[in-house]
């Protein structure tokens, strides 16, 4: 346990710039757009019918659905951090083996007392696990920001909604449920991390190319052959459950455009609030036969990754 606790140390500080600076940075920038646009733009008041309205009054009914609205979008606010984690945990594993082996720092790191299976898991926790429970918690923090500006703004104009915001179950329960999100995310993105630590452990060089060239290349192949020889071969089930299961596991929410799940549909049909259904949906998703295709594939994929690291100590 101590072993594989400083092999994720050393990954993250060999990888702190990717993986914790740059999802700071998106949050930043974003937060920094948000805020002028919300006290700077139109001079921070509110135009209606082209009249200027320095003040508005929210009570009752209304002031109760913004509150709940903003209690529960608030979060959404940290999504292009979330989308930049995908981006993030592709790179960083489609580097991770390669990377040791063009340098040859794999030379030493095979010296120390630690077995190719812990090295390998190491990587894998930390593109599954921990990469995204940093880029949750920074979009959570982005969230109450722009959360607490909104609330400033309307404070400014005359409608304090901080108690009414605080007093929203959905508040509390919002962040939580997406930090619920994480073992779903990580059964879900094992296809892709598992594809790219093999391609990383494997290529000689072009490791993007071969990552990406060879399931698209084979997806168009068979398209080819469809429409070309009348093969009958299935192009839209194989780039479905194969080439975007490899490449694109890793983006989160991915999960829900698998049928059936329609999030805004279960919402509206049992007036539940949209956090909670996606939160249902997700957990749903691992009744699905393509989750545990795609984890049993993943797993396969990451016992070849042990298996050829250690045999191949260079580029």
């Amino acid at each position: 346990m101590k072993t594989m606790k400083w092999l994720i140390k050393r990954e993250m500080w060999e990888n702190k710039g990717m993986l914790l600076w740059t999802p700071v940075v998106i949050a930043v920038a974003v937060a920094v757009l948000a805020l002028a646009s919300i006290f700077l733009g139109k001079s921070g008041n509110f135009e209606v019918q082209g009249h200027n309205i320095g003040s508005v009054t929210i009570e009752g009914k209304m002031r109760a659905q913004i509150a709940e609205m903003m209690a529960q979008a608030y979060v959404g606010a940290g999504m292009p951090v979330l989308m930049v984690l995908s981006l993030l945990v592709f790179f960083y594993c489609l580097n991770a083996l390669h990377d040791e082996r063009r340098d040859r720092s794999l030379l030493f790191w095979k010296s120390l007392p630690v077995s190719d299976f812990t090295t390998v898991m190491s990587k894998l926790l930390l593109a599954v696990v921990v990469a995204p429970l940093i880029a949750m918690g920074i979009a959570i923090v982005l969230g109450l920001v722009i959360l607490l500006a909104a609330c400033v703004m309307l404070a400014m104009h005359g409608t304090n909604m901080f108690g009414a915001v605080l007093a929203q179950p959905d508040f509390y329960l919002t962040p939580l449920r997406l930090v619920g999100l994480l073992p779903v995310y990580a059964l879900w993105a094992l296809p892709t991390v598992g594809w790219l630590l093999m391609v990383s452990s494997m290529a000689r060089s072009k490791v993007f190319l071969w990552a990406v060239g060879t399931p698209v290349i084979t997806t168009l192949l068979m398209l080819w052959a469809e429409k070309a020889l009348h093969l009958g071969f299935d192009t839209g089930w194989f780039a479905s459950n194969v080439t975007s299961r490899l490449l694109l596991s890793v983006v989160p929410g991915s999960w829900l455009s698998a049928p059936p799940h329609n999030a805004m549909a279960e919402a509206a049909a049992h007036r539940m609030a949209v956090p909670e259904v996606i939160f249902n949906e997700s957990w749903s998703s691992l009744g699905n036969a393509s989750m545990w295709a795609g984890v049993v594939a993943g797993v396969a994929m990451i016992a070849i990754t042990v298996y050829v690291r250690r045999r191949r100590e260079e580029v």
